[in-house]
């Protein structure tokens, strides 16, 4: 893994296509707190489960003034078809070059069945209207997700 970052750090900022094709920046996001969260693969049960959590529990994050990013490798086709087979009310990224992955420091070395491979960490960020981390979660399990990511999002109401 690269660099890892800590609450207080400054949220490296990124340009991405988005499930719809379009191109957004982190930082156009400015002024509202952002979930951004690594996923490794469209589809399959970890990052089902860890969407579906957001998904559930999107109205709560709206309502703490924040948005939902997830970000994986895969391409636009795939995000618009995970997209909508499980109703995801929230914007994903295109990672295909694993840059953020990268940027971030979740982009690292995986075991599977003996196998060494490299991938994302399934991890999320909370990022603060200033572009600041305020929580970092790396190596989080899928259904803590959401729930560690509303928590912070709920203390920190309010300030800022």
């Amino acid at each position: 893994m690269g660099t890892e970052l800590k609450t207080g750090d400054a949220a490296p900022d990124f340009e991405a296509a988005t499930d719809t094709g379009e191109t957004v920046r982190l930082s156009d996001y400015r002024g509202r707190r952002v979930v951004l969260y690594f996923y490794p693969k469209d589809d399959t049960p970890g990052c089902t489960t860890q969407a579906c959590g957001f998904r559930d529990h999107y109205v709560e994050v709206e309502e703490r003034n924040a948005v939902v990013l997830g970000v994986s490798p895969d391409g636009v086709k795939s995000h618009q078809r995970f997209k909508t087979k499980f109703d995801l009310p929230f914007t994903l990224l295109v990672d295909e070059d694993h840059a953020i992955a990268e940027a971030y420091g979740v982009w690292g070395e995986k075991v599977s069945f003996g196998k060494r491979y490299m991938g994302v960490i399934r991890s999320h960020f909370v990022i603060d209207e200033a572009g600041q981390i305020a929580d970092a979660h790396v190596k989080v399990k899928p259904e803590d997700s959401v729930r560690l990511a509303l928590e912070v999002l709920g203390q920190s109401q309010g300030q800022a």
